[in-house]
C-alpha cells in the first residue's frame, strides 16, 4: 500500500461516461438556445462542477439562459439519454483489491453534484466503496483544492499519506496545489502531455497497471 488514502475523480477515471456528458451537455445548449458546442470543448470542461463548465463552454452567457442549459441538461442526464455507463473494465476488481489492505481508505472527489453521485452511487452499488466522498456544488470546484482539504480532514489522514487520482489537469492541479502526490491516467478527456505538466508521480496508461502502481507491486 503505497498510500493511506486514495481519492478517486469519477467521470472519465472510475466510470466510463464522457460519451453521455457529451451528448447531454450538447442537447442542453440546443434546448437553451445556445447553440452547437463541438465535442472536444465540452470534453475539456468535464471535471468541472457544472456552473463553472457552463461558464467556460458559454462565454457572456446571461444568468437565465445558464439556469436554463444547466435544467435541461440535469434532464437529458437523468431521463432524456440512455448511453450506457460502465465502470472502465477491471475497475471493480481494482477497487475490490484495494480495499482487501488493512488501513486502505477510498475516496471521491468529483465535479458532479451530490444528487448525481448519489444517483449513481445507488444505480451501480459502489457507494459502499468508499470511505467519503466530495462534490463540486457542497464544496469549491476542482482545481480549488478545497473538497481534498475537507476529504483529508474528515478522515485524519495527513496529505503525504494521500493520493488523487485523475483523468484531468484539473484533479491533478488541485492535488498539486496542496502538495498532494497525484496519479494521472490516460484513458480518460485530458491528453497525457497535458497531464504530464502536473509532474504526477505516475501515469497509468491501463486500469491494471494504475491497482498495481496503488498496492505497491
Amino acid at each position: 500500500m503505497r498510500y493511506r488514502l486514495v481519492i478517486f475523480d469519477w467521470d472519465g477515471t472510475l466510470m466510463d461516461s464522457v460519451a453521455r456528458i457529451v451528448d447531454c451537455m450538447q442537447a442542453a445548449a440546443r434546448d437553451a438556445g445556445w447553440g452547437h458546442l463541438a465535442p472536444a470543448a465540452v470534453r475539456d470542461i468535464i471535471g468541472l462542477g457544472l456552473p463553472e463548465a457552463i461558464a467556460t463552454l458559454c462565454p457572456g452567457i446571461d444568468p437565465d439562459r445558464a439556469e436554463l442549459l444547466r435544467s435541461r441538461y440535469a434532464w437529458h442526464f437523468v431521463e432524456g439519454n440512455d448511453t450506457p455507463m460502465r465502470f472502465f473494465p477491471e475497475v471493480e476488481a481494482g477497487i475490490a483489491a484495494l480495499r482487501g489492505q488493512a488501513d486502505q481508505r477510498l475516496a471521491v472527489a468529483t465535479g458532479k453534484s451530490r444528487r448525481g453521485l448519489d444517483r449513481v452511487f445507488c444505480e451501480s452499488g459502489s457507494g459502499r466503496w468508499f470511505h467519503a466522498s466530495r462534490t463540486a456544488d457542497e464544496t469549491r470546484s476542482k482545481p480549488h483544492p478545497q473538497m481534498l482539504e475537507e476529504l483529508l480532514a474528515e478522515l485524519a489522514v495527513p496529505v503525504e499519506e494521500a493520493v488523487m487520482v485523475g483523468d484531468t489537469a484539473y484533479d491533478l492541479e488541485m492535488a498539486r496545489a496542496i502538495g498532494m502526490d497525484r496519479v494521472a491516467v490516460t484513458w480518460g478527456v485530458h491528453a497525457p502531455a497535458r497531464l504530464a505538466d502536473s509532474r504526477p508521480a505516475f501515469t497509468a496508461e491501463a486500469v491494471p497497471h494504475l491497482f498495481d502502481w496503488l498496492q505497491g507491486k
